[in-house]
């Protein structure tokens, strides 16, 4: 029998898939193409080992941390992930105020199925906004000054979605979003919008994301984009040192590296494996985080030990959430806080300055 409060994240993802419509679940749990980056995200994290260090202090154990200068009660993050209300009623909401609770920091999705201005009434704590920038450049200006007015604290311009990665799961399943649930912010803007862009049940979210999202996009829409706010810009989607350069150089506060959780370039490398040239290449000019495979402790601990500042988790925070609701990504944060401490006590690192690369042994991608 399932305990009342699992003990893992991956018990979540049991629970979910048990909860959860078939096609919900796929469209959570699906990748691009034959899955081998979606698959690759976890692999490669157990192909790292740990270098443990032994008789140091560690009877008092510290996971505070900042990123871009906002605190942190331990280095994970809500990553930016659509359509929450697909796994509990009160979607978002119930996300942003558990991360509130657990001292963290959701970055709520611009295709989020709870208005931004309501996530951010619900949260009353720090969060972030996600951004497409889209064809119509005005409606993207709405967003970033909507945002703004409801006290987000910083963007995230995701920046690997020129097109949407072939996911068979969702076409198999021909996905559509439920009655009742809608993409709440753009539902004044719906109605001067074509078919494919309103994406109901006669329209694909391919379509959808091809009828709206600039697939002409280059540098210049970051640098564009920091002349529309004062808030700081994080870049989503950075997977190589050259474009980590160009990045920096264009404005960027911060970078996320990040596969689109092998949703979209199958085929391309973990996002772990890709951390460290990243690191290497910002140099300390701006924050690098990463997402992509985090379900324990010790991977969110491998990353520190890369480079990053701190992770997002996307699918662990929403099989919770379909497991028991707000409650449930609290415990979800709870579990991933509880087995960092312990393994940051076990490698002889009691606070987050002072994990660094010596703790893991880096090897070369498996091909």
């Amino acid at each position: 029998m399932m305990p009342l409060t699992p003990l893992t994240i991956d018990e979540f993802e049991a629970i979910a898939r048990e909860r959860m419509e078939r096609s919900a679940y796929d469209y959570y749990a699906g990748g691009s193409g034959e899955e081998r980056t979606l698959a690759a995200n976890r692999e490669a994290f157990n192909r790292i080992p740990l270098r443990p260090r032994v008789l140091i202090d560690v009877s008092q154990i510290d996971t505070r941390t900042t990123v871009l200068g906002q605190p942190l009660a331990l280095p994970v993050m809500l990553a930016p992930t659509a359509f929450n209300r697909l796994a509990h009623a009160d979607g978002e909401m119930a996300a942003a105020r558990a991360a509130r609770a657990a001292g963290t920091i959701m970055i709520g999705s611009t295709l989020s199925t709870c208005a931004l201005e309501d996530v951010a009434g619900a949260c009353e704590g720090p969060l972030w906004f996600q951004l497409y920038v889209y064809k119509d450049r005005g409606f993207t200006q709405e967003l970033v000054a909507r945002a703004e007015a409801a006290g987000y604290r910083a963007l995230v311009l995701t920046v690997d979605t020129p097109l949407l990665g072939r996911r068979y799961r969702d076409v198999r399943n021909n996905f559509v979003l439920p009655e009742g649930i809608t993409m709440k912010n753009f539902e004044a803007a719906m109605k001067s919008m074509t078919s494919a862009a309103r994406w109901g049940a006669h329209s694909s979210f391919s379509a959808y994301v091809h009828d709206l999202f600039d697939a002409t996009l280059s540098w210049t829409a970051l640098e564009w984009l920091r002349t529309q706010t004062r808030l700081p810009i994080v870049v989503k989607g950075i997977m190589t040192e050259e474009d980590a350069h160009l990045a920096v150089s264009a404005g960027a506060d911060g970078v996320i590296v990040s596969n689109h959780g092998g949703r979209q370039l199958d085929g391309a490398l973990a996002s772990i494996d890709a951390l460290p040239e990243v690191v290497d290449a910002v140099a300390g000019r701006a924050d690098v985080l990463m997402d992509g495979g985090i379900r324990r402790g010790t991977d969110v601990l491998k990353a520190l030990a890369f480079g990053a500042r701190a992770v997002c988790i996307g699918r662990p925070y929403l099989w919770a959430l379909a497991a028991n609701g707000e409650q449930g990504v609290s415990d979800a944060l709870r579990i991933l806080r509880d087995e960092l401490s312990l393994a940051m006590a076990l490698s002889g690192r009691p606070t987050i300055s002072s994990i660094d690369s010596s703790l893991v042994q880096r090897r070369p991608p498996v091909g």
